[in-house]
């Protein structure tokens, strides 16, 4: 997933996130220009995933 394609549709995948993870708040997935890395950081944090994993659960919402 790029860069482009991320930001095209974040408030549509944002929802599918919340909804699939009730954990994640509006914080952890508040969509900065410039800070997607930091974004992507925290939640895999939060969720106890690989970077890879992260971006196959939001590719396959």
């Amino acid at each position: 997933m790029n860069k482009t394609e991320l930001k095209g549709n974040w408030n549509e995948q944002k929802g599918k996130l919340k909804k699939k993870f009730a954990f994640l708040t509006e914080n952890d997935l508040m969509f900065e220009e410039g800070k997607e890395e930091e974004m992507f950081g925290k939640l895999q944090k939060k969720m106890g995933k690989t970077k890879e994993e992260l971006h196959k659960i939001i590719t396959e919402l």
